[in-house]
């Protein structure tokens, strides 16, 4: 072999070992997020969301629960229908009527995938099913293999699988392989588990799982604790490759694992060892789409799209953005849709942060006039929450009315 074949060799070897691996993003803001009291959706809506979260690149999006309504269905139906990209997922419990429900509905799709599951843990097989673990298998077994009749992708889900036995939950996922299971979700139904444990989790079911290469690991966790997103990043760490998530993290309760979240962390963490195929700079409009359809205000603190998620108030914390963003923000506000970091005007403000406001509204500032300026400012944010830009340039324009650029 010649040198030159040889350094091609080692090239392509390289490049293959650090291979950036595809996270799938399973989108179930129109199934699980609908579910919060107040929220629900009319097949419009459903549609815009649905139109939007195509275009921004998600993998599946799960449409709803054909079964629970004659709306849900008819939405499903038409999502089916309208959107071609990604894969268009219906929910059904374990049960022929729900599966029949679902495969109806997507009938239209391009890429149809039924998600059918069953509760795994001893708290849901004696309380919920009055029912014993090898008849639970059995009603997993027979959904999944009735959900292949009509579809080649079933989504096989464990409900808390999170309080479940480790080599009890193999034992299913290895059953419902066998039937015909393209995707196992592991959900952290009741945000149960650590990061530690649910990762494990994960670790447990790719290491001792027989014929687990014919499938692929999902998480799907809830945010009871606030550990949603903690538990899906730890997941992907120990084999998962799909993240069902929702726009806002809106969901039952305290909600599911925020879709801006998982997909920034990913994005930002690990060095390009694993990535998505979305538009990030869709997420700040995605959010107040969610948000205005759904009436569900976004908290301010919220990571990645609150209104505070890229504002400054603390004068320490401003001059370090002045002279650097990087000092205080991991993300550029750009990546995410949002036009820039914001520096807002308080009490807790310093010197840098009046004069870079100053400037933006056409008052360049010498350090005297600063000085006389900021004497000024702090007692008039002593008496009000923010100094407004309005409330700066009426400030000083009576203070400065020749130093406007």
């Amino acid at each position: 072999m010649s040198c030159g074949s040889k350094v091609l060799l080692f090239s392509t070897l390289l490049t293959d070992a650090f291979m950036s691996e595809k996270i799938n993003i399973f989108d179930t803001t129109l199934r699980d997020g609908e579910q919060v009291p107040g929220c629900k959706l009319n097949a419009d809506q459903k549609i815009m969301i649905a139109r939007q979260l195509e275009t921004f690149g998600v993998d599946i999006i799960e449409a709803g629960f054909p079964i629970s309504s004659p709306g849900d269905f008819e939405a499903v139906k038409r999502i089916a229908q309208e959107i071609r990209e990604p894969i268009i997922c219906g929910l059904s419990r374990s049960v022929e009527k729900d599966i029949s429900a679902a495969a109806e509905a997507l009938k239209p799709a391009r890429r149809p995938r039924i998600h059918t599951g069953i509760g795994t843990s001893e708290m849901h097989i004696k309380y919920k099913f009055n029912s014993t673990q090898e008849d639970i298998i059995e009603r997993a077994v027979r959904a999944v293999a009735f959900a292949k009749k009509y579809v080649e992708d079933v989504e096989f889900f464990a409900e808390d699988a999170g309080r479940t036995d480790n080599e009890y939950l193999a034992r299913v996922c290895e059953a419902v392989i066998k039937a015909g299971a393209t995707v196992l979700n592991i959900p952290d139904t009741t945000g149960y588990c650590l990061p530690d444990e649910y990762g494990q989790k994960i670790a447990y079911l790719r290491d001792n799982v027989k014929g687990i290469h014919k499938a692929t690991l999902s998480t799907h966790c809830h945010n009871d604790l606030g550990m949603a997103t903690a538990n899906s990043i730890a997941a992907v760490q120990n084999g998962a490759r799909q993240i069902e998530c929702t726009i806002n993290g809106i969901g039952e309760r305290a909600g599911n694992t925020a879709l801006e979240e998982v997909v920034m962390t990913i994005k930002h963490r690990f060095g390009g060892l694993y990535h998505t195929d979305l538009d990030c700079t869709m997420l700040k409009g995605l959010s107040e789409l969610v948000s205005d359809k759904m009436g569900m205000p976004v908290q301010a603190n919220k990571a990645i799209t609150g209104h505070n998620a890229f504002a400054h108030s603390s004068g320490i914390h401003q001059d370090g953005v002045i002279k650097n963003r990087s000092n205080y923000e991991i993300i550029d506000p750009r990546e995410v849709g949002v036009d820039k970091s914001v520096i807002v005007l308080t009490a807790r403000s310093g010197r840098a942060a009046l004069a870079y406001r100053a400037k933006e509204i056409g008052f360049n500032l010498y350090k005297d006039e600063l000085d006389i300026a900021y004497d000024r400012f702090i007692n008039l944010a002593d008496r009000q929450k923010e100094v407004h830009d309005q409330d700066l340039s009426v400030m000083l324009t009576q203070l400065f009315p020749k130093v406007a650029i």
